[in-house]
């Protein structure tokens, strides 16, 4: 490399050219440099892993900490928009500049006593974990990028960890079943500390690796649970309830089951992390996290949404069902080409009239054509029950466009299916729509 890199950009462009990979399993390389930097925490750690729900739960701890009065960082990704979004702390997204010493660091650690390869996920996620170590925080929340045994932010201890929903996705470095995959993020587990499994249906493998290294479980349905009604909830874990809490900000029925994890990882540092009934009223009633259900009154009204696997589009098509009656809902789509497609389409395939099929900035996408004849076999195999239309973009700003352009004031917008496509819409803030009037 000619000239040292200087701003943020620059150091992620280094990144991005170290390795010949995006991903490579294993944790001897990060791990040996994480030695060399010398890095640590002072605070209590919690690391969230799981197929969907993790950032909803990161997000839920960081708002339950905040009211509480402590500072916590926030270490997530992917990022929608900006790179910086990937680290919070004390509820704000870092600057870019204070970044920078931190990839410096890095590569010094990196490249001094024999290089050392890094990609880019384990280069970025040891220089926000510097930073973060050096924050003066009182918990450092991590949302695990890949699996958990083998994922970058796994070369930190947990004193907590949580593991949320499990489903099948990343098959080619997980594994092709449920246990399988629950056998990956257990690995985030440590020996005589907690470990909470929010997933109602753990697959045994977590279950039993939690028991083979002795770990303390507390399980959805066994340790903790909640209750609810149409106007407030409930929950109740060791020793501790709380009773009529308001339903947590991030909207949709799977939040629930987030935020009874969040309280039970709480829960299970009670000593070092004391919280109140009100830090936990307040926090959930304030959370926020864009592109989660996420909904932008307008008209039409926006739907956005990062749902990228059968499982959280499952979780969308419920969440869209309950909104009530549009008269027409359009759908902005675009997803990576190594998903499982064909049965995200299908799950939400009876709410959506009219499909904008668009492609991605990244060679990992599937294009907007191979979408649509993705689409077009799936209506094939269905007998084409009724003719939906479609169209193809080059990007999701493109296609929010068209829909703009051909929905009126009462219909709905969903844009689903990749960090990319709900990040593509929002580069340049959140869009507020305003389609033609009806009779204009």
């Amino acid at each position: 490399m000619s000239t040292a890199p200087l701003t943020l950009e620059d150091w992620l462009a280094h990144c991005e050219r170290l390795h010949p990979k995006n991903i490579d399993m294993g944790l001897d390389r990060v791990r040996e440099v994480a030695v060399r930097m010398g890095l640590r925490f002072d605070c209590p750690v919690i690391t969230v892993a799981g197929t969907n729900g993790k950032g909803s739960t990161c997000a839920m701890l960081e708002a339950v900490a905040l009211q509480a009065g402590f500072r916590p960082g926030v270490y997530t990704s992917p990022h929608l928009v900006h790179f910086e979004e990937r680290c919070r702390i004390h509820g704000d997204i870092v600057a870019a500049a204070d970044l920078v010493p931190h990839f410096e660091a890095v590569e010094r650690a990196r490249t001094e006593g024999g290089e050392v390869s890094l990609t880019y996920f384990e280069f970025t996620t040891l220089a926000i974990l510097r930073l973060m170590s050096q924050a003066r925080l009182d918990v450092a929340i991590l949302e695990v990028g890949l699996g958990g045994r083998l994922d970058a932010t796994n070369v930190i201890d947990a004193d907590c960890a949580v593991i949320t929903s499990i489903d099948i996705d990343h098959v080619e470095f997980l594994g092709p079943d449920r246990e399988s995959i629950g056998r990956e993020k257990a690995g985030i587990m440590r020996a005589g500390r907690p470990v909470v499994v929010s997933d109602p249906m753990a697959p045994q493998s977590v279950i039993d690796h939690a028991q083979a290294i002795g770990a303390d479980l507390w399980r959805f349905g066994h340790d903790f649970n909640f209750s609810g009604d149409k106007q407030q909830w409930s929950w109740a874990g060791r020793g501790r309830r709380y009773a009529g809490l308001a339903y947590p900000a991030l909207r949709g029925a799977n939040q629930l089951v987030n935020a009874s994890g969040a309280l039970a990882a709480l829960e299970a540092l009670r000593d070092r992390l004391p919280i109140t009934a009100q830090a936990v009223r307040t926090g959930l009633a304030m959370v926020e996290l864009p592109g989660r259900f996420q909904i932008v009154p307008g008209q039409p009204t926006l739907v956005l949404d990062v749902a990228h696997n059968p499982h959280s589009v499952a979780a969308l098509t419920a969440n869209l069902d309950a909104m009530g009656f549009f008269p027409t809902t359009h759908a902005v789509f675009g997803a990576m080409a190594d998903k499982d497609l064909a049965p995200m389409l299908a799950k939400i395939a009876p709410l959506i009239d009219r499909w904008y099929f668009t492609d991605l900035p990244t060679p990992r996408a599937e294009t907007a054509a191979g979408l649509q004849q993705k689409w077009n076999a799936l209506q094939m195999v269905a007998g084409g029950r009724r003719p939906v239309q479609t169209s193809l973009h080059e990007s999701p700003e493109q296609a929010l466009q068209a829909a703009v352009e051909a929905a009126d004031p009462t219909d709905r917008i969903v844009v689903f299916g990749s960090f990319y496509t709900v990040g593509g819409v929002l580069q340049d803030g959140t869009p507020r729509l305003h389609a033609k009037h009806l009779g204009a």
